[in-house]
């Protein structure tokens, strides 16, 4: 089936850290099975609330890979983690509720690093990788149903990579709120769609 695409207006995704957007664009998926051993599929055109940020975002500048390294990384997971237990909001920005888009938002915000608002958007931000290539500070993607192919619902920060079948992110639960989980769990290896190394 061939890739149908929607264009926002250029600098719509980065001109602020937590703003939101209307209309999606995305592609349709391949044929891949949604497994924690493939990170090949795009998300699925879905409309979605959208959502106002409430906290202001530090000072925005642009880091490209070479400047995206440790520091940035653990003070993104550093920060990250100052929202563990924080309870589920669905278009939240604080510590009296978030969302995994905004958890992302929020963390990258803190240090500067510019991050779009939605998860569809954070999931066109830098680029694709391998799960074997999967480190501290990467983005992972995941889809509603186990699986099924569809639009991209949660994402996540990685954390740790503790062993080949033990990697660690942080992400806003919708049950349990802020914390972390093992990508290769029952529930998340059949729903993970693919890792991006954000900058």
């Amino acid at each position: 089936m061939p890739y149908r695409f929607w264009l926002l207006p250029g600098l719509l995704l980065f001109t602020t850290a937590c703003s939101s957007t209307g209309p999606l664009f995305s592609s349709s998926s391949s044929s891949s099975r949604n497994t924690a051993s493939t990170a090949s599929r795009r998300p699925a055109v879905r409309p979605t609330a959208t959502a106002k940020a409430t906290k202001t975002a530090a000072p925005l500048r642009t880091v490209d890979s070479r400047t995206y390294g440790s520091r940035y990384v653990s003070e993104v997971i550093n920060q990250a983690r100052t929202y563990t237990g924080t309870p589920y909001r669905s278009g939240g920005n604080g510590y009296d509720g978030i969302d995994c888009s905004g958890l992302v938002c929020a963390a990258f915000s803190s240090v500067g690093l510019k991050m779009p608002r939605i998860s569809w958007q954070q999931s066109e931000v830098g680029y694709e990788i391998e799960v074997s290539d999967i480190r501290p500070g990467d983005l992972v993607f995941f889809v509603p149903e186990s699986g099924k192919e569809g639009y991209v619902s949660h994402v996540a920060i990685v954390t740790e990579v503790r062993a080949t079948n033990d990697i660690r992110f942080i992400h806003a639960s919708s049950s349990r709120g802020v914390r972390e989980d093992n990508l290769y769990s029952n529930y998340f290896k059949g729903r993970f769609v693919k890792a991006l190394r954000p900058f």
